[in-house]
């Protein structure tokens, strides 16, 4: 399974994946890491990314990028109206109350949801990582800030869902930093020891996070957390741009936000100098030509100016870090180390305000833009009130709750009721909104002798942080006895924690509650607050308890009394759900197949491109060489036609033939092949021969050599065993003359004429063969 971590951030995305042992942060199809949270619209398709930013200021009405924020929010949410002015593209309300992005895409108008915005962003993010991965992407973690609210988080779980991914977890971004810090090292405390206490400081672009975590061998706990969600790299960014648009008044009467082109050009100008004076403390010069009117404009800036430009911000910081020691009630000697992740922890300037703060210096061994990534990656790897007649109100998730948790509630009524999910402290919510939703428990009748009936009621508090009623049901006895029991019991039925191991088989027990939403739920109607997001887990002491001793008397119970045992039987009971914010399945839908489409039709306009630029490039690349080396390898008859053929094909391409379909172009890339094969084929027909036959020689005499070898070896096989025997020993001739065959006389005493009388004829008419031989004995 392919194991994949989504850091969706506000500006900008990173991708990690766990692999051969390890995690890995993949590129881009542009080799960068970084994926802009940019998407932009044209006639003929999206472009997602690097090349959305690109287009950002020529096609700035249809690029849409800042919009993670609008996620769970309604269109009149003072929020959204602040940010709606610093956009170059329009926000317009939905039907459901959302917020929507107008845009022209396929030359006609369109209205996308910002989870259809999300999803655009998520398929390319899944593209991406399919590329690298080589195989299909479903399974992920989604990163989220720790702030995020029930109805932001189940947004982005809608935006998942369109794209077809499966968000195993929407995990904290803090959890996420510290998971990657704990998970590889090796010399944390022992579990009985004290524990390592870290705390982690993250500043992005639009918002600042801090974190205290405890570390011990294979357990890792979420002591705390606080934040300010509207301090970021941006507001630095902001406090250039407002600086600069001031000076260029004032010194070139021209006013840069009157212009969107030109104040997103001043934007981009001011992040680079941000950038530059992190590592410089000269001054550094701003220029940018032809910026309004013709007009070349230019300024400097250096550190010190800065840091004073932006003393209020730098200020800001130190709330949410006073926040965080109180909250955990821990001193500045407990802390053993403080890790900085985020583009803005850069600024030198914050780096020492953290540093100062905690009286050491800061930590940077987490990479500070992928560590979210990576604990994502990691982590793939491995809220309530009521009240009852007497209005009374249980806290069901406590603030630093662990997560995911379900508990029961046991309320007795006599017919169908109502609850209702607040956040317990909405001003420390980033939100609008403080219910989270409303519950209707239906079917709910009193017992047969007119008593209230037991209803036991689960909640839960999932993976992702979201608050839920489950289910519900009442409680029927087999046989019905007295009880005015009126009020609600709370059982704590179950934490879910999932040990995650590393290379070391050492696990890493996380306990942080990635909602951790002090939440309380009403009944009928009564209304109350919720408390703000945490990722904090509960202390030692909170453990699971046994039931037995969960059960708490609230309201107007009767105090306790001996009962005998009877049977009861538990009938499911319907609930209607009324959330602040979740899409309709219908909406879903059809926010799927629309998905689908425009996946599709990228699909086709990218085939399309590819076809068109075949040919461009056909076109110039065999021009460029019947000028030089396939010269010699065409007639000037046939060089002088095709080349007239090329030129005439290159001007088709920018007039009539800009926007002709894929087989237009395939085609026409056919007939132009038709031409210029046959050159090509000669011409490397030509530069491989020599260094074929010099091959073919070369093979020649190898296979010579080793023929001569070969017939050699068979010679001196044949030969040697003749030429090493030894000479055969012959004895001497005898004195004596023998006789002859007959036996009548001794040769010595025959003539002349008698000897060759008696000798075969050698040139006769026969042939010594025909005739008798003569036997001779040899003494």
């Amino acid at each position: 399974m392919a194991v994949v971590g989504f850091d969706l951030g506000f500006q900008s995305c990173y991708i990690a994946v766990a692999r051969a042992g390890g995690i890995e942060t993949v590129a881009n199809e542009f080799s960068d890491r970084c994926t802009p949270s940019v998407v932009s619209f044209g006639s003929k398709n999206r472009a997602i990314g690097v090349s959305a930013k690109n287009q950002q200021i020529t096609h700035a009405n249809n690029t849409v990028s800042n919009f993670k924020r609008f996620h769970g929010r309604a269109f009149n949410d003072p929020f959204v109206q602040k940010e709606k002015e610093k956009l170059s593209y329009d926000l317009v309300p939905m039907k459901n109350g959302g917020v929507g992005v107008k845009v022209m895409y396929m030359d006609e108008e369109h209205i996308f949801s910002v989870e259809q915005i999300s999803a655009m962003l998520l398929t390319k993010l899944k593209e991406t990582a399919e590329s690298n991965l080589k195989k299909p992407v479903t399974d992920c973690v989604i990163s989220v800030p720790s702030f995020f609210t029930d109805a932001e988080r189940r947004s982005l779980l809608d935006a998942a869902q369109i794209v077809g991914l499966n968000c195993l977890r929407l995990m904290n971004d803090m959890t996420a930093v510290a998971l990657n810090y704990g998970i590889y090292k090796q010399d944390l405390p022992a579990p009985e020891e004290k524990p390592r206490i870290v705390v982690f400081v993250d500043m992005g672009h639009s918002a600042f996070q801090v974190s205290a975590c405890a570390f011990n061998k294979s357990k890792l706990k979420v002591l705390g957390t606080a934040f300010d969600p509207f301090l970021g790299g941006r507001n630095f960014d902001g406090k250039l741009v407002d600086y600069f648009c001031a000076e260029i008044k004032a010194k070139y009467k021209l006013d840069p936000k009157t212009k969107v082109r030109a104040l997103l050009r001043l934007y981009q100008e001011c992040e680079k100098l941000k950038k530059l004076m992190s590592s410089n403390s000269t001054d550094i010069p701003l220029n940018i030509e032809c910026f309004m009117n013709d007009t070349d404009v230019s300024g400097k800036m250096n550190r010190s100016q800065f840091e004073e430009l932006c003393a209020d911000l730098l200020q800001r910081i130190e709330m949410p870090l006073l926040s965080l020691m109180e909250q955990t009630q821990l001193k500045v000697e407990d802390i053993t180390a403080v890790e900085i992740v985020g583009g803005a922890t850069r600024i030198p300037a914050v780096k020492e305000r953290i540093a100062k703060f905690f009286g050491k210096d800061v930590s940077t061994t987490l990479n500070a833009d992928e560590a979210i990534a990576r604990g994502c990656a990691l982590q793939n790897l491995i809220v309530l009130s009521y009240a009852s007649e007497s209005n009374l109100v249980h806290e069901v998730f406590s603030r630093n709750h662990a997560a995911p948790f379900s508990k029961v509630l046991t309320f007795y009524r006599k017919g169908p009721f109502e609850l209702e999910a607040f956040y317990s402290d909405p001003k420390g919510v980033p939100y609008p909104e403080s219910k989270i939703g409303r519950y209707v428990i239906q079917n709910v009748a009193a017992q047969k002798d007119g008593e209230k009936s037991k209803v036991k009621v689960k909640v839960r508090i999932n993976t992702h942080g979201i608050f839920s009623v489950s289910t519900a049901s009442m409680v029927e006895p087999v046989k019905s006895e007295d009880s005015e029991d009126v009020g609600v019991e709370t059982e704590v039925e179950s934490q879910d924690q999932r040990p995650i191991e590393n290379s070391s088989d050492k696990n890493i027990q996380q306990e942080n509650s990635e909602a951790g939403t002090q939440s309380q739920v009403q009944t009928d109607g009564q209304q109350t607050s919720q408390s703000p997001p945490s990722s904090e887990p509960p202390s030692e002491e909170n453990k699971i308890p046994d039931v037995k001793k969960t059960n708490e008397k609230k309201g107007d119970q009767p105090p306790e009394a001996k009962k005998p045992k009877i049977k009861v039987k538990n009938v499911e009971l319907p609930i209607e759900a009324n959330l602040v914010w979740q899409l309709g399945k219908d909406l879903l839908n059809m926010y799927i197949e629309t998905e689908g489409k425009m996946i599709m039709q990228d699909k086709l306009e990218k085939e399309r491109n590819d076809a068109k630029n075949a040919v461009e490039e056909y076109v110039y690349e065999f021009r460029d060489k019947l000028s030089g080396p396939y010269e010699k390898f065409v007639c000037e008859k046939d060089l002088q036609g095709f080349s007239a053929l090329l030129t005439e094909t290159e001007g088709w391409l920018y007039e009539e033939g800009e926007d002709e379909a894929k087989q237009v172009y395939v085609d026409k890339l056919e007939d132009l092949k038709k031409l210029g094969t046959p050159i090509e084929m000669r011409y490397q027909e030509a530069e491989e021969r020599p260094k074929l036959l010099e091959e073919l020689g070369h093979r020649l005499q190898y296979y010579a050599t080793i023929a001569g070898e070969f017939r050699n070896k068979e010679l001196n096989n044949v030969c040697e065993p003749v030429v090493t025997q030894p000479k055969p020993k012959v004895d001497s001739p005898k004195e004596e003359n023998p006789l002859n065959e007959r036996g009548d006389y001794k040769t010595d005493d025959m003539g002349e004429d008698d000897k060759n009388s008696e000798m075969p004829q050698q040139n006769g008419e026969c042939h010594p063969s025909d005739q008798n031989p003569v036997s001779m004995d040899l003494d």
